[in-house]
């Protein structure tokens, strides 16, 4: 028992020399983190150099030194390490800046300006946009994180930041963890473009880095559909607002605009666009429609069409439509037009009917219906069209004015009135009037044609008869001549 504890003491022993002994060694090395392609700046700290000391850097990875660069007074003399040539060092502080970093570059360096020697394990995290940070609304964003060092290496956490300050959900695949975390980023918008910050946090080795990228979401300014409601006759202007000027994005690309009708199947090209690397815009008419117009805007990031006298037939949807590298996103544009009629039209005669039509382009939604109602009129007097009909028709008796409303989830979207006028008696005597006077024009007309025809006729067999006594002259038959003439 005595010689077992004697041993005992003697191993304490030891490892508490050897503690005692590494404790300034481990106290010089310190953690340092680098992101690959900026640069870091490594520091020779607690040494008392002077401006001629000589000093070393070097570099050891995987128990293999290589020297970065060595300073002796004026003289400075690089050598064979992987990052030498993108290396460099300050001759007054002797610090050594590591540019472009990469994966690789991750390892220890020791700083020697005669002793005590200062290591320093830089750790080097890499993270890589997908797309170069250049997408299309509704993309998806990926992010793949990788880390190296010297040493084993750690779980990272990892957080993303949007230029609001507000933590973004990912989806985080750690099937390749630690060394690679890939995130992901699901239907980016167009106010996505920005600046990002992506946190990286470890305990143990101390990690706490903030790496930056930037995002350009290319798309337009309202990504909703719009519907739009009009009357016939009306003047209705379409717009897109692009955002590629406002992100500064610099990569061409070319877009169209479509237009397929209310109730057709037939898609029309009606213009399309480029736009340069120098962000200027180009169009082009593709329709031979003259029922639109293309309107030239400053600045010059805006997609506008005017319809100045709007039909019923001018309905349906129209869409702008973005395309680069064969990917392609699009805004749509639902253009709703309200019309009203009366059958039989005109004035409503005393004791007659008449019905009022109230008619919009395409189906109504669910929550969605046309109503007829007289102004000032009964509770009677109102007619509403049944669940998914465009239409609404009412019979009328008596004259008044009318309203068509077509209502949303009991909000007024538009509106159309139609007055029916009532027909005055002497709008009646007129028309009679009118009726005799033309019949007496008719029958006058008439007798003259029979007249001239009658005067026509007699003219016609006195020539006839003048002509067969000449031609009996001639024959030396004038006894028959005179006869025939005095009958």
């Amino acid at each position: 028992m005595e010689r077992c504890g004697a041993v005992m003491s003697s191993v304490l022993a030891v490892v508490l020399v050897l503690q005692l002994g590494l404790t300034p060694i481990m106290a010089q090395q310190e953690q340092q983190t680098g992101v690959a392609g900026k640069e870091v700046i490594l520091s020779c700290k607690d040494i008392n150099y002077q401006k001629d000391m000589n000093c070393n850097w070097k570099y050891k990875y995987k128990e293999a030194y290589s020297t970065i660069i060595s300073f002796s007074k004026t003289k400075i003399f690089k050598g064979k390490a992987p990052m030498t040539h993108r290396s460099e060092m300050k001759s007054d502080s002797k610090q050594l800046k590591v540019s472009d970093l990469n994966l690789d570059d991750a390892g220890i360096y020791t700083c020697s300006c005669h002793s005590p020697e200062v290591s320093i394990s830089l750790h080097v995290l890499k993270l890589t946009v997908s797309s170069n940070g250049h997408f299309l609304a509704n993309e998806d964003l990926q992010l793949t994180l990788m880390q190296n060092s010297s040493h084993s290496q750690p779980h990272l956490s990892i957080e993303l930041f949007h230029i609001s300050n507000k933590i973004v959900t990912t989806e985080i695949l750690q099937n390749e963890a630690p060394q690679k975390y890939i995130l992901k980023l699901k239907q980016l918008k167009a106010t996505d473009s920005g600046t990002w910050m992506c946190h990286v946090y470890s305990n143990s080795p101390l990690i706490n880095q903030n790496i930056s990228f930037d995002v350009k979401v290319l798309g337009f300014e309202d990504e909703r559909l719009e519907i739009m409601y009009t009357t016939v006759g009306n003047t209705v202007i379409l717009s897109w607002h692009l955002n590629f000027k406002k992100i500064e994005w610099k990569e061409g690309f070319i877009g169209k605009l479509n237009w397929e009708p209310q109730g057709n199947a037939a898609i029309h090209e009606l213009f399309a666009f480029n736009v340069t690397t120098r962000r200027e815009m180009h169009k082009i008419k593709k329709s031979n429609h003259i029922w639109f117009e293309i309107l030239e805007t400053k600045p010059d990031n805006t997609i506008k069409v005017k319809i100045p006298k709007v039909q019923l037939n001018h309905s349906g949807q129209y869409q702008c439509q973005l395309e680069i590298n064969s990917r392609r996103i699009w805004s749509m544009r639902a253009l709703v037009v309200m019309q009203v009629s009366a059958n039989p039209a005109g004035p409503l005669s005393r004791g007659g009917k008449m019905t009022l039509l109230c008619q919009v382009s395409g189906p109504l939604p669910s929550n969605a219906h046309l109503l007829w109602e007289r102004v000032n009129g009964t509770e009677m007097e109102i007619k509403k069209s049944k669940q998914h009909e465009a239409k609404v028709e009412v019979d009328v008796s008596a004259p008044g004015l009318w309203n068509c409303h077509l209502m949303e989830n009991n909000n007024r979207k538009i509106s159309l009135n139609y007055t029916v006028e009532e027909a005055h008696v002497w709008n009646s005597y007129a028309v009679i009037g009118a009726i005799i006077g033309a019949s007496v024009l008719v029958i006058g007309l008439a007798c003259v044609c029979i007249i001239t025809g009658m005067s026509w006729q007699r003219r016609r067999k006195r020539a006839k008869r003048m002509a067969q006594a000449k031609q009996y002259l001639l024959e030396k038959k004038t006894c028959q001549c005179q006869r025939r003439m005095y009958k």
